[in-house]
C-alpha cells in the first residue's frame, strides 16, 4: 500500500494506473476509520483493480472550531486497517488543499439541498463538503467513489453535485453499518461516555418506531416527529431536528412522493448523532 502525501505523487500514481486500464474506486474519509469505513474500502476492493482512500479532516465543512479541534485524528491506526484493503493512501494538509487560505478559495455550492435541513443547522458545512469532494475527484478521477448512506443529505448532495458538473463518476451508496444494538457507526460515538453509548441505540430505536407508525398508517409526519423528539429529550438526549420528507428531493412530500426519509438529528453528551431510514409509500 502506497502512502501519498502530495499531489504529484497521487497524480504520478493514477497516470501509472490509466496507462494500464484499470478501474480506480475512490473511498474519502476523515479518518478515525470504523467498521463503515472498511465496508465501503471492501467493497471498492471487490469491484475495482485498484482503491485509494483519502484521509483529511477537512477544516472547511467544521461550523465550530473547537470540533475541529476535537475531532479524532488517528492516521497510524487508520493505515494499519488498511493496509490489505486499499492499493493507496492520500494524506493531505490544511495547506495542500487549501494553499491560499479558505476565505479565498473557490467555493462548491450545490443549491437546494445545501441550504436545507442539515444545512440550515449548520451554515456552511455543505459548502465545505462539496468543495472538498470536488477537489478530491479532480486530483484522483475515480471511475466510481463509495459513500455510506448514514449521512442521507450529504450523499444527495454529492450525487447532484456530479451530475450538475458532468462528472463521469459513478457514485455508490452503501446501507449505514450499524452496531448489534442498532447504533449507527459513527467516528462521533467515541466521543460517548459508556452510560451514553448504552443510551444511544434509542436514536435508532425512536426512528424504526416511527417508520412504524407510518406503515400502520399513521400520516401526522409533525406529530410523530414532535412525540419522538419529546421522548427522545426525556431519556437525556437533545433533539436537534426530525425531519421527514421526500426520499428523492429532501423537500415536502406530495402526491408524487414514492418514498419518504426519516432524518434524526440529536445530541447525547458532547456529541452530535445522526441516522435516517427511508420508508416506502
Amino acid at each position: 500500500m502506497q502512502l501519498l502525501d502530495n499531489i504529484a505523487a497521487l497524480r504520478n500514481t493514477i497516470t501509472h494506473w490509466r496507462q494500464q486500464g484499470l478501474r480506480i474506486g475512490f473511498v474519502p474519509t476523515m479518518g478515525n476509520l470504523h467498521q463503515g469505513h472498511l465496508a465501503l474500502v471492501k467493497t471498492a476492493q471487490q469491484h475495482c483493480d485498484k482503491v485509494i482512500v483519502s484521509i483529511f479532516v477537512n477544516p472547511m465543512q467544521f461550523d465550530n472550531a473547537s470540533d475541529l479541534t476535537a475531532y479524532p485524528r488517528t492516521l497510524a491506526q487508520d493505515c494499519t486497517q488498511l493496509e490489505s484493503l486499499a492499493d493507496a493512501v492520500f494524506t493531505p494538509t490544511s495547506e495542500l488543499m487549501y494553499p491560499s487560505g479558505q476565505q479565498q478559495h473557490t467555493r462548491v455550492t450545490v443549491p437546494g439541498i445545501a441550504d436545507v435541513l442539515e444545512g440550515v443547522l449548520r451554515p456552511g458545512h455543505f459548502d465545505g463538503v462539496s468543495t472538498v469532494v470536488c477537489k478530491l475527484f479532480n486530483l484522483v478521477q475515480p471511475d466510481v467513489a463509495y459513500f455510506g448512506e448514514k449521512d442521507y443529505q450529504q450523499l444527495a448532495l454529492i450525487r447532484t453535485m456530479v451530475k450538475d458538473l458532468n462528472m463521469p463518476i459513478d457514485i455508490i451508496g452503501l446501507p449505514t453499518v450499524r452496531d448489534s444494538n442498532g447504533l449507527a457507526l459513527s467516528s462521533r460515538n467515541g466521543y460517548l461516555t459508556p452510560n451514553e453509548l448504552k443510551l444511544a441505540p434509542e436514536l435508532a430505536a425512536s426512528m424504526r418506531h416511527i417508520a412504524k407508525e407510518m406503515t400502520a398508517g399513521k400520516s401526522d409526519m409533525t406529530a410523530l416527529a414532535n412525540q419522538a423528539s419529546a421522548h427522545l429529550n426525556s431519556l437525556g438526549f437533545r433533539t436537534d431536528s426530525i425531519d421527514i420528507v421526500d426520499a428523492d428531493t429532501l423537500g415536502p412530500i406530495n402526491e408524487h412522493s414514492q418514498a419518504v426519509v426519516i432524518l434524526m438529528a440529536a445530541f447525547l453528551g458532547k456529541a452530535r448523532l445522526i441516522d435516517n431510514q427511508v420508508v416506502p409509500l
